[in-house]
């Protein structure tokens, strides 16, 4: 294992030299560093924390959603406007591909009724022990050498440098080729935290702000702010199930709409959050970016058509309390009741045909998306135009980068880690076409 030894070009500091440098030991770091392993390249990666995989761990810890056994021609649209790029990587190594490398480190997989594909035992932990004894025990290639509590700090001329908090010192590290995989700025105290973005900003490098993505948002309610108290203090954690979240494009009214799906959520203290808003928090996110303001649409009884719905409403109701008649005709209770009772109008709840509509097509305007550090992913980061195919940085040649810390997005259920997963080899075999002197054709 190569050691740092002192330098004198920067006093209090070490060197090192390294014919690969990756910095960031998430899914994308882990994957590039296996691929050069096995084709005999000598690596060095660093993490500011004190090991690796801390948010794939977390990811895993309900269950770990490796890919999706989607066919191909749908997965890549998941990407959205991302998905031309996207797909380049996921040619490397597809949602069969992760199932495969899974398998070779002695972890079989199966598809639940979603298509969401797992490891058997579900558990995030057997297969990063795996994977790490691999990359420090490979049966051939090099050994990976790990340096944990390493934080970076930008460059020194050509060279890396990285606090070491252990002694106070500094390691500056001299590389052959460089691979960033730092991740977004979810969860920082997992160790993403984002502060890469200024340190490529001061090299000329094209970045988008981080934004937050499989996010939750905050609500607008009658009176201009949240929940009522009542409704909070009485529904907050309260799932939402068998729902139907609606996206109009407000703009055109076009149909389709954006988005239209069935599925469930949570009410939190300010809003919404779960698996329903996070798959269109995207053009949430987006509407309330460039509008100023969102609204999504609720279908609270989806598998009631209008017409029943305007019946059971227009049923004399007699003496019956109004929440009475709709649970006794509808079925409709609980925090669906309560989100009609906090959302519609008096006037709306008045009449039959109104509350019909609101039933059908619940408005819930939204005032704001839950902060970055508390989302699933990030959006935004380095542009993709920033770099080449083989994801080597135009303003900085023999820097690389890969997985979340990129500007593309993508929704739960597989593909974000399969696609970071896919950058990983995408960066590593570029970095081999760089040290060999090769250009990428791909």
């Amino acid at each position: 294992m190569s050691l740092p030894k002192p330098t004198s070009n920067f006093p209090g500091a070490l060197e090192l030299s390294a014919e690969v440098a990756i910095v960031g030991g998430g899914p994308a770091g882990l994957m590039t560093a296996e691929l050069l392993s096995q084709a005999g390249v000598s690596v060095h990666l660093f993490d500011a924390m004190p090991s690796v995989g801390r948010k794939f761990l977390l990811a895993g810890k309900g269950g770990l959603n490796l890919t999706h056994a989607e066919p191909s021609a749908v997965f890549n649209t998941r990407f959205g406007a991302r998905q031309t790029e996207v797909s380049q990587w996921l040619s490397q190594l597809d949602a069969q591909g992760v199932r495969d490398w899974a398998q070779s480190l002695g972890v079989g997989t199966f598809v639940g009724t979603s298509g969401r594909v797992f490891p058997a035992g579900m558990k995030a932990a057997p297969l990063l022990r795996a994977w790490l004894q691999r990359l420090r025990h490979p049966a051939s290639g090099v050994p990976v050498q790990f340096h944990m509590r390493h934080r970076w700090l930008g460059w020194q001329g050509d060279r890396l440098v990285f606090a070491r908090p252990s002694d106070a010192s500094t390691l500056q590290v001299n590389a052959g080729a460089t691979v960033l995989a730092l991740g977004g700025a979810s969860w920082p105290q997992l160790g993403s935290d984002g502060t890469w973005l200024a340190h490529l900003q001061d090299q000329g490098v094209e970045v988008a702000p981080l934004k937050p993505a499989n996010c939750g948002f905050d609500v607008l309610g009658r009176e201009g702010e949240g929940w009522t108290a009542h409704f909070r203090d009485k529904y907050a954690g309260h799932p939402l199930k068998s729902v139907v979240l609606t996206v109009p494009d407000w703009v055109a009214n076009a149909q389709p709409p954006r988005f239209e799906r069935k599925g469930e959520f949570v009410i939190t203290d300010t809003g919404l959050e779960g698996s329903l808003v996070y798959a269109a928090s995207a053009w949430l996110r987006d509407d309330l970016a460039e509008r100023g303001q969102a609204c999504l649409l609720l279908d609270l009884l989806p598998d009631k058509s209008p017409e029943q719905v305007f019946k059971d409403l227009a049923w004399p109701r007699g003496s019956r309390s109004l929440s009475s008649h709709l649970k006794s005709r509808l079925g409709l209770d609980g925090a669906k009741m309560g989100l009609l009772f906090e959302l519609g109008t008096p006037e709306n709840l008045a009449r039959p045909e109104a509350m019909a509509a609101s039933i059908k097509a619940l408005p819930v305007p939204l005032r704001r998306a839950r902060p970055v550090a508390e989302a699933i992913s990030t959006a935004g980061g380095v542009a993709l135009q920033a770099m080449g195919p083989d994801l080597m940085l135009s303003a900085r040649p023999g820097v690389f980068c890969a997985g979340e810390m990129l500007d593309w997005e993508a929704p739960t259920g597989g593909y974000l880690l399969t696609a970071c997963l896919a950058s990983g080899q995408q960066a590593a075999k570029g970095v081999l076409r760089h040290l060999s002197g090769s250009t990428c054709t791909i």
